[in-house]
């Protein structure tokens, strides 16, 4: 055995490793052969000739003198360069994105050669479906879906409601956001949204305090699972130092760091990613200041300048880089960011072979899953590019990827199957009683959960649900709220019809919604579909009352839709939104029961 180190990595490696007969010898299954390949293996060893043998997901031998069974499949990747499959480990499966629909971001991935993805976007109501939907996908990327957690008022709290992102003051309160996400099955938490700065261009969130942190992540640990944040001063890393968070994103930007900081954060033990790729100020979407304000064009400036030192000093001082990108924010794609991000990585002063560590060993080890894959070894999951080029020598030779494989399955190039086509999954029947609101759980009659819809952005509408009893016997849900003083401020309830909003529902054979209602004025009951969002108008008045609203009556309204279509089908229905907008300080209540379709 060898020896080897390679930024801040210390590993044990084999060269020229030949499996044992009994790994030879287990379960009949045909094997795959990759031969002629000069192997990466993300380990720190030099890249060296050798086969590949891949039975099933894993790798059963890797080294230069590796016999081919007979009847193997063989895949001839001379002159290529085979590398574990890349991580990015901040990513946004959003419909804002590009692309913008669950397989088509998937088909950007696999097609990249990132074989792991972090998805910070999705809310915990809708990680069981969106597990299932990418489960039946053709090819895929494997998905950690990250459990976000904010402060009031904080980043990722101006849009999102309190079911999508926990939102916190308290370490009583950290610890309780985090135990109530384990139930969901997280797979890590992120965005951890520590920081409120808006890079000193834009009015300021909430921050979080360095003792709900330090809670957040103690609890955390106690599951196994990391904690990726969302951090862009120096201070603010330092005390995720202390805190011993996993993973420091994203690159630190309003100071140069001191040695006092980098000390710190380096004895905290987490992985620094600088999602440099989001903030890459070449891009073309990258928004320049305005003409005439010097400021802010200067202070851009130096929050580049800073981003790209606090990396290269970060990883001069023994701090281990991981790599994300922030993809799905504008103008960060999904896929190619996460190769662009590589070369920001040797723009900022590491090696090509240390970026290439960052998107592969490291990034695996700070999610806590080397042990399963990350590295070119035996036993190790065969999540494996095969690139036409000599990335370690020229890193945007990542660019040029030949093939990919995801569980020792060939998913991109010569030989794979066709990439995903981009439609949504199947749609459900659903049963007519959406919500009579007596479930004690407060869940939906559809077993899903009813979330609250304010306007986003700083300075959000205050609204508040609840389920109270009616007078003449049952229950019924209030909503309740106070304008924000903003261009048309609402607030809003939402019903599901299906698990996290992710699955359509067909209500084809039903002819319209009614629900019983009251309140102090005009109300929006909307249909919000993956074709679009229909409007109808309900007025209510102090008095109970039942609207029965035709799906004709229902106007299409203009936006943004996942898959577009020009004309109502019945095939795509999401949710039922009811909605109250009033002018800025003004009040609206509502009570709402017998929500139906009929």
């Amino acid at each position: 055995m060898k020896k080897t180190m390679f930024a801040a990595l210390t590993v044990t490696t084999a060269i020229g490793l030949t499996a044992t007969p009994s790994i030879l010898a287990a379960p009949n299954e045909k094997m795959v052969a990759i031969v002629g390949a000069t192997v990466f293996d993300g380990t720190g060893a030099s890249p060296r000739p050798a086969t590949v043998l891949i039975r099933g997901e894993r790798i059963v031998a890797v080294g230069a003198n590796v016999k081919v069974p007979s009847g193997a499949k063989v895949i001839d990747a001379k002159g290529e360069a085979l590398l574990p499959g890349f991580y990015d480990l901040h990513t946004h499966w959003t419909a804002g994105g590009d692309p913008a629909v669950t397989p088509a971001i998937a088909n950007a991935y696999v097609s990249a050669g990132v074989t792991t993805s972090n998805d910070f976007n999705s809310a915990p109501e809708s990680f069981e479906a969106r597990r299932r939907w990418i489960a039946s996908l053709a090819v895929a990327p494997h998905v950690n879906m990250c459990g976000r957690i904010s402060t009031p008022g904080g980043h990722g709290a101006d849009w999102a409601d309190a079911a999508t992102t926990r939102m916190i003051v308290t370490p009583a309160a950290a610890r309780q956001a985090v135990d109530e996400l384990v139930a969901y099955k997280a797979d890590c938490f992120g965005e951890t949204m520590v920081d409120g700065w808006r890079y000193g261009l834009s009015p300021d969130n909430t921050s979080m305090n360095e003792d709900a942190l330090t809670a957040l992540v103690d609890e955390a640990h106690k599951y196994n699972l990391p904690v990726l944040t969302h951090i862009l001063r120096t201070e603010k890393a330092a005390e995720a130092g202390r805190a011993k968070v996993d993973v420091i994103a994203h690159a630190l930007q309003d100071l140069p760091l001191t040695q006092d900081q980098i000390e710190t954060i380096k004895k905290g033990g987490g992985f620094y990613a600088p999602t440099l790729a989001v903030y890459d100020p070449s891009k073309p979407s990258r928004r320049a200041a305005p003409p005439g304000n010097e400021a802010a064009r200067a202070r851009g400036t130096a929050n580049w300048s800073n981003a790209l030192s606090s990396t290269k000093r970060l990883y001069d001082a023994g701090v281990p880089i991981a790599a994300g990108t922030d993809a799905g924010m504008p103008g960060t794609h999904h896929g190619t960011s996460a190769l662009h991000e590589m070369e920001l990585l040797v723009q900022a002063g590491l090696s090509p072979s240390a970026a290439l560590i960052a998107a592969t060993a490291n990034s695996a080890r700070a999610m806590r899953q080397l042990e399963d894959r990350g590295m070119i070894e035996v036993g190790k999951r065969a999540d494996l590019v095969l690139i036409k080029g000599v990335p370690w020598d020229t890193i945007s030779d990542v660019r040029k990827t030949d093939r990919v494989f995801v569980d020792g399955k060939l998913v991109f190039g010569p030989g794979a199957p066709p990439l995903n086509p981009v439609v949504p999954m199947p749609p459900v029947a659903v049963g007519p009683l959406v919500d009579d609101f007596e479930r004690p759980d407060g869940r939906s009659n559809l077993d899903t959960l009813v979330v609250t819809e304010p306007d986003s952005g700083l300075g959000r509408s205050i609204e508040m649900i609840d389920t109270i009893a009616r007078e003449d016997g049952g229950h019924a849900l209030t909503m309740i709220g106070t304008m924000a003083f903003k261009p048309e401020p609402q607030i809003a309830v939402v019903l599901p019809l299906t698990k996290g909003s992710v699955q359509p529902a067909d209500v084809r054979k039903y002819k319209g919604v009614k629900l019983d209602l009251r309140g102090d004025g005009p109300f929006e009951v909307a249909l919000n579909t993956l074709g679009g969002t229909y409007i109808a108008t309900v007025s209510g008045g102090p008095k109970w009352q039942t609207a029965e609203l035709p799906f004709a009556d229902f106007k299409k309204q203009t936006g943004r839709a996942e898959f577009p279509a020009d004309h109502w089908t019945g095939t795509d229905v999401m949710e039922i939104e009811v909605r109250a907008k009033r002018k800025g300080g003004e009040k609206a209540w509502l009570v709402l029961d017998n929500i139906a379709f009929y």
